[in-house]
C-alpha cells in the first residue's frame, strides 16, 4: 500500500500532466486562431498590435511546450508562463482587437516576411526567457532564506541554477535572430524610405533592445559579474521590448505607427 507522501506525489504529478495537456490544448486553437486571422486577412497575421501580440504569444507558449518536452522537470514553471501569456492574450482581446483590414502600402513588400517573422520569433522568446528570468530572481533570494514576499511565491520553483541556466539558453538563441531581425528592417527601410536608419521611435527603442539585451549576454559571460545582476538586465531587455511594443505605438508617432488603434 502506498504512503500518504506517495499518493499526494501521484496526484500531483497526474495534475501537472493534465495542466501540460490544456497547455497544449490551448495552444492549438491559439494557433488556428491565428490561422483563421490570416485566411481572413489574406496575408500573415501580423499588420498591426492586436496581431503582433497574439503571435508573440504564440511563439512563447510553443516555446514553452519545446523546453517542457527537453527539460520536463521545470515543468512547474509553467503557472507562471501561463499566467504571464493568459494576460497578454486578454490585453489583445479586450483593449487591442481590431477588425480585419488590408496592410498599410509601406508594408507590402517581401521584407514584411523576413523582417516581421524575425522580430515576432525573437521576441516570443524574449517574453518566454524573461519568465525563468523573474523566476530565478526570486528562487534565488528563497534559497538564501528571504521568505517575505516575493520570494515564497518561488518555494516550489525549480532550482535557481536550472533558472538561470535556462535564462541564458534562451536569450543567447534569440539575440542573434533578433540582431537579424534589426538589420533586415534597416535594409527594408533603405528600400522604403531611402534611408537605412532614422531615428524613428521604433527604430530607436529597438536600437534601445538591442544594446541591453547585448549587455545582459556580456555581463553573462563575465565571471566577475553576479548572475542575478545579469538576469536583472535580461528583464529590463525585455521592458524595453513592451515599450517598443505598447508604449512607442500609443504614445509616439512615426512611420512605424501601424498599432491600428484609434
Amino acid at each position: 500500500e502506498r504512503t500518504v507522501a506517495e499518493r499526494t506525489a501521484a496526484r500531483a504529478r497526474a495534475a501537472g500532466l493534465g495542466a501540460v495537456a490544456v497547455t497544449v490544448v490551448a495552444a492549438l486553437l491559439h494557433l488556428g486562431a491565428l490561422i483563421a486571422r490570416g485566411v481572413a486577412a489574406d496575408r500573415m497575421p501580423w499588420g498591426n498590435m492586436y496581431e503582433f501580440v497574439l503571435t508573440v504569444s504564440f511563439i512563447g507558449v510553443a516555446g514553452w511546450l519545446v523546453v517542457l518536452w527537453k527539460r520536463p522537470t521545470l515543468r512547474r514553471l509553467g503557472l507562471f508562463l501561463t499566467l504571464v501569456m493568459m494576460l497578454l492574450v486578454a490585453t489583445a482581446e479586450l483593449l487591442l482587437y481590431t477588425p480585419v483590414v488590408p496592410l498599410v502600402p509601406a508594408l507590402n513588400s517581401y521584407w514584411f516576411i523576413i523582417h516581421v517573422a524575425t522580430i515576432v520569433f525573437s521576441s516570443g522568446i524574449f517574453l518566454l526567457g524573461v519568465v525563468p528570468a523573474a523566476a530565478y530572481l526570486m528562487r534565488a533570494g528563497y534559497e538564501q532564506g528571504r521568505r517575505s514576499f516575493p520570494y515564497l511565491l518561488a518555494k516550489r520553483m525549480p532550482a535557481a541554477a536550472a533558472l538561470e541556466r535556462l535564462t541564458f539558453v534562451l536569450h543567447a538563441f534569440s539575440f542573434p535572430i533578433f540582431t537579424f531581425a534589426v538589420i533586415a528592417g534597416a535594409i527594408w527601410a533603405e528600400a522604403a524610405w531611402g534611408r537605412p536608419w532614422g531615428w524613428d521611435p521604433k527604430e530607436t527603442w529597438a536600437f534601445i533592445s538591442w544594446v541591453v539585451y547585448a549587455g545582459y549576454l556580456h555581463a553573462r559571460a563575465t565571471p566577475s559579474v553576479r548572475r542575478n545582476v545579469a538576469t536583472w538586465l535580461a528583464v529590463l531587455g525585455f521592458l524595453t521590448v513592451l515599450m517598443n511594443l505598447f508604449g512607442v505605438n500609443i504614445f509616439f508617432e512615426g512611420l512605424h505607427s501601424y498599432g491600428g488603434l484609434d
